[in-house]
């Protein structure tokens, strides 16, 4: 039976963690998990995630928490399995550390809470559904960097029951989901994620595939210091207002605007996401039939497939002149699309919006997997066999 619990957990890396259980949830799982245990669920998950954002963290302080022992007994506790792979995790992460250093970024504190969306029980096995929402410091080291990136991502936990009563924390993965993986993620470490979102080739009206677009320049990543750009980037509509772009992302990175469908369970969130922040700077409604790439709306409804799908966007935004590509992801100024190419099939699998810049290096604010100002540098360096393509709007 799914019980959905209201229960969140909120920690610092350096203070100790307080845990707030709601009263629901104690209702809804007495009969079969108390709400201490349910607490304690929700409190292993967090130190598990805490453990590995510390590796991510600059500082020797953050560096001995980060190899702190689990816990292998007690009423809930971590296997001696899954232990060793944590710590196989903190490893790879410490190494994603250094990478970023190398590109002069760097992290100083974080803070995560814990959200327990649902719960299975049967017989002596607990599956646990989570929803981690993690905030990073950025190190100033140029001195221009945005206060905080942070993002979202889903894990589900499998827990057994011992003769004793005690619970055992035996699998904890990544519940698969649309954009790249977060920054602390592990599974298939800084590999290229699997195909992302709705992919299909776009079709005219007649339904034959059309080319996406003019020939589209697959932009150069880099891993080298860009060079400063300037804060004013030259437009392609003087209409345009980017500010309200970047100011509509960023308030409805995680906390979805209810005015809008939501497309996570059907290919992703992503090109929505960004399509109603472009909307929200000046882009007006192109009327035709749906499923045409010439076509760009969204009404109560119904939308184009150029709205919500990577490709189709990509070709409507090229094909209508309200963007041209740039040939380096660093040239990217605020309100300009990113796209990526997970798999190099030249189909492109992922949206993200430019919200802020510093020093040459743009961030990125997009769904799937919800994420606030993630730079360019930590995107690349974590993708690094991925294509991108990148659209001055």
């Amino acid at each position: 039976m799914a019980l959905a619990l209201g229960v969140t957990l909120l920690t610092a890396l350096s203070p100790a963690a307080t845990a707030h259980t709601a009263e629901s949830a104690a209702t809804q799982t007495a009969r079969t998990v108390g709400a201490e245990t349910v607490h304690d669920f929700a409190a292993l998950a967090d130190t598990v995630l805490t453990r590995r954002t510390s590796a991510l963290l600059d500082g020797p302080q953050q560096l001995r928490r980060s190899a702190t022992a689990l816990p292998l007994k007690g009423g809930v506790h971590v296997t001696s399995r899954l232990a060793h792979a944590e710590d196989t995790a903190t490893e790879v992460l410490q190494d994603r550390k250094e990478r970023l250093a190398d590109l002069d970024e760097a992290y100083t504190a974080a803070e995560t809470e814990v959200d327990i969306d649902e719960m299975r029980v049967a017989g002596d096995r607990a599956t646990v559904q989570i929803t981690e929402t993690t905030t990073l410091t950025y190190k100033k080291i140029r001195g221009d960097e945005p206060p905080t990136t942070g993002f979202q991502a889903k894990h589900e936990l499998s827990f057994v029951a011992g003769p004793d009563g005690s619970w055992e924390l035996a699998g904890f993965s990544p519940k698969e989901e649309a954009g790249p993986a977060a920054v602390n993620a592990v599974a298939d470490a800084d590999e290229n994620s699997g195909p992302v979102g709705a992919t299909e080739a776009p079709a005219d009206d007649d339904g034959e595939p059309e080319p996406d677009g003019p020939a589209p320049q697959e932009t150069q990543a880099g891993t080298a210091e860009p060079t400063v750009q300037a804060q004013v980037k030259p437009s392609v509509s003087a209409s345009y207002k980017y500010s309200e772009m970047a100011k509509y992302a960023e308030k409805y990175w995680k906390n979805y605007n209810t005015s809008y469908r939501k497309f996570n369970d059907v290919g992703g969130d992503c090109t929505n996401f960004i399509s109603q922040a472009l909307r929200a700077g000046g882009w007006k409604n192109d009327t035709g039939y749906y499923k045409s790439y010439k076509n760009w709306w969204y009404n109560s409804a119904n939308q184009t497939t150029s709205w919500v799908n990577v490709n189709y966007w990509a070709s409507f935004a090229l094909y209508s002149g309200r963007t041209y590509n740039l040939d380096n992801v660093y040239k990217l100024g605020i309100g300009d699309i990113l796209q990526m190419d997970f798999t190099g099939n030249r189909s492109k699998d992922h949206s993200m919006i430019t919200t802020y810049k510093s020093g040459g290096v743009p961030y990125l604010t997009y769904h799937s997997t919800n994420t606030y100002r993630k730079s360019v540098k930590s995107l690349v360096a974590q993708n690094p066999r991925a294509t991108y393509y990148a659209f001055r709007t």
